[in-house]
């Protein structure tokens, strides 16, 4: 297989420009791009800091927010 188109999105969407510039080709394979791309997804779901979230990484806010609605009732 070659000549893998290098868009992994629509045109001009940020999420592609940012997972593309990460990820330096040419690429002659799937497997030369699925790879580094799942790294990026996993990175920017759960390690990344968000603004929308406080700065927060993703799992952080989730766990956080999970937490929340669990807590044991505290003894008056």
């Amino acid at each position: 297989m070659e000549d893998i188109a290098a868009s992994m999105g629509t045109v001009g969407d940020a999420f592609d420009n940012s997972l593309m510039g990460t990820i330096d080709g040419p690429h002659k394979t799937i497997a030369e791009v699925e790879y580094p791309a799942a790294g990026w997804i996993d990175w920017y779901n759960n390690r990344s800091p968000h603004g929308s979230l406080e700065m927060v990484p993703p799992i952080e806010h989730e766990q956080a927010h999970y937490a929340a609605l669990n807590r044991e009732p505290q003894p008056a």
